[in-house]
């Protein structure tokens, strides 16, 4: 019996220690997972947001690494931002105050947990901590070209080279645009869609190839999906954390209301001949809004680090010299050429130049015609009866 009871213990020592060795191994190893956020009503929010969580059992840590983070206490905040010289920095905080906030917000979270070994894990830990330190957390933040989400996506690519390869997430047999996809995640957004589209210059109506679309967080969890390390799945399917819980967002039509409702009272106020000085002041109100507009396009384009301020065609409709010109339309060439500018700028939109967002802009266009239309001809009939 005691025999028996020794051959037992043995044997139980013999096998389960490689099983406990395992069970503590995966216990004390790392896991990392790709956090994917929702979408949420603030115009910064608008676009989602993405992170890396790291848990780490030998430290007994469970981090989410943000890219997102930048310090909104600066003194010249307001001025870098502007400028284009604000500085993000990567951040790591606890799991549990990430998934708190977007709780609250009731945004949803995903999240992708990577399937990698643990050297490769570590790799990749260790890729983020040497991007922690003071030396390498900031960087000068592009909304499109350098951003949380595209930070994220270079990741894998330079801690595993050529043997990580994203799938293709592009929509098929459809081009598609920075001006596209961003006109799109701003539907609901729409006094900040209609500005975004003036200040945007032609640098953004170029096709987007598979590796630029990742600069938006969905786009970067579909191309996660489908990764491979080695030619195998590299990540677990997408698990969700937290359910959205926003009531469902109405299509507002404020933007067109308003602004076909100038048109309208303009066209109005030139009809009937006792309304002819409110045509006057509202003449000159668009003039100087318009004119305001192409001053601040060229402060973007030229006094700022905004590349994709740049190229803005959008100058040839909204004239900075419509503030001088306020106070001289006796200049009737001048609202001739004006209108021809608006003509070619419409062109450029058909040719793919520069794109116009046409429901909202359409109708300050021909607003701006009217307006410099009206002024050339009752200076050429003033001229004639001179």
């Amino acid at each position: 019996m005691r025999l028996f009871y020794f051959i037992t213990v043995v044997l139980y020592l013999f096998f389960a220690h490689p099983v406990n060795a395992q069970q503590d191994s995966i216990q004390k190893g790392i896991q990392i997972s790709l956090l994917t956020c929702g979408t949420g009503d603030e115009i910064y929010t608008v676009f989602g947001h993405s992170g890396v969580r790291i848990i780490d059992s030998n430290e007994g840590t469970d981090m989410v690494y943000n890219y997102g983070t930048f310090d909104g206490y600066d003194k010249d905040f307001e001025i870098k931002f502007m400028r284009g010289n604000l500085l993000y920095y990567l951040s790591a905080g606890p799991y549990e105050d990430f998934i708190q906030e977007y709780n609250m917000e009731g945004r949803w979270v995903d999240e992708q947990i990577v399937l990698t070994s643990e050297p490769e894990k570590r790799q990749i830990q260790q890729y983020l901590l040497r991007n922690m330190l003071p030396e390498n957390r900031a960087y000068r933040y592009d909304f499109f070209f350098d951003n949380c989400a595209t930070r994220i996506r270079d990741i894998f690519t330079q801690t595993h080279g050529a043997a990580f390869k994203y799938p293709n997430v592009l929509p098929d047999k459809k081009s598609l645009t920075f001006r596209d996809i961003i006109n799109q995640y701003l539907q609901y957004n729409v006094w900040e869609r209609f500005g975004i589209n003036i200040l945007l210059g032609s640098t953004i109506d170029v096709k987007m190839s598979n590796e630029q679309i990742m600069f938006l967080p969905d786009y970067l969890k579909d191309a996660f999906t489908k990764a491979t390390l080695n030619g195998k799945a590299f990540t677990q399917p997408s698990k969700r954390i937290i359910d959205e819980a926003k009531p469902v967002r109405q299509a507002d039509y404020s933007v067109l209301i308003v602004l076909y409702g100038l048109l309208v009272l303009f066209i109005v106020s030139l009809a009937i001949p006792k309304l002819r000085v409110m045509a006057k002041i509202l003449s000159n109100a668009i003039l100087v809004i318009t004119g305001l507009l192409g001053l601040l396009i060229l402060i973007m384009w030229y006094a700022t680090s905004h590349q994709t301020c740049q190229n803005n065609f959008n100058l040839l409709w909204v004239l900075p010299t419509n503030l001088l010109f306020v106070f001289r339309q006796q200049q009737y060439k001048y609202a001739l050429v004006a209108m021809c500018c608006i003509v070619l700028s419409f062109i450029l939109h058909i040719s793919a130049v520069q794109c116009l967002l046409l429901p909202e802009m359409l109708p300050v266009m021909l607003l701006l015609l009217l307006v410099f239309g009206n002024i050339y001809t009752l200076q050429k009939r003033k001229m004639a009866h001179a």
